[in-house]
């Protein structure tokens, strides 16, 4: 069974298998985490960023996917970049949102991860509501990480967003439903 941790911190600051980067759909960085992401993580991450969008994501990463690139200078061999849904009320995206977890989860796995640190993923400019995003979060998680994935930490930047998190994770884990014959 995969740990699931909380850390009130600066996702570069963490030292794990894969770090998630919540990315633009660019992929050549941006404000918030992603910014910083990519300024402590040096040069090597925006180059193999530019070469996937000369060859396999010209358009740009779609909402809800992920890919993943060196992690340069961080504490880290991958970086996992995911681009979250733009939260928009009357319209329900947390399909997209949950797929930003399975996916990154799937390439940890992929490659190999046994320690993955997450942000909290749309919740800052984004502006998806902090206690929704975080049930969204744990759900998917708790439903999506397989071995070797033995550890998913979330990296909270503010006391807000932790007590959220800590929130969702004291929520107790639905049951698998039954498959239909």
């Amino acid at each position: 069974m995969t740990a699931i941790t909380l850390v009130q911190g600066d996702i570069t600051e963490q030292t794990a298998d894969a770090i998630v980067n919540a990315a633009n759909s660019s992929l050549l960085g941006g404000g918030g985490v992603d910014g910083a992401i990519h300024r402590r993580g040096g040069p090597a991450i925006l180059e193999e960023c530019r070469k996937l969008r000369a060859s396999v994501y010209g358009g740009g990463l779609p909402t809800g996917r992920a890919v993943a690139t060196t992690a340069g200078k961080l504490n880290a061999a991958h970086v996992i970049h995911t681009v979250g849904p733009v939260w928009t009320p009357g319209e329900d995206r947390s399909a997209l949102l949950a797929s930003c977890y399975r996916q990154s989860l799937r390439i940890a796995a992929e490659l190999g991860a046994r320690t993955v640190a997450f942000p909290a993923i749309s919740t800052g400019i984004y502006g998806w509501p902090i206690a929704d995003g975080a049930r969204i979060a744990v759900r998917t998680v708790r439903e999506a990480a397989a071995p070797p994935v033995e550890e998913v930490r979330f990296v909270l930047f503010d006391q807000e967003a932790y007590d959220a998190f800590e929130a969702a994770l004291a929520e107790p884990a639905k049951p698998a439903k039954p498959a239909r014959h």
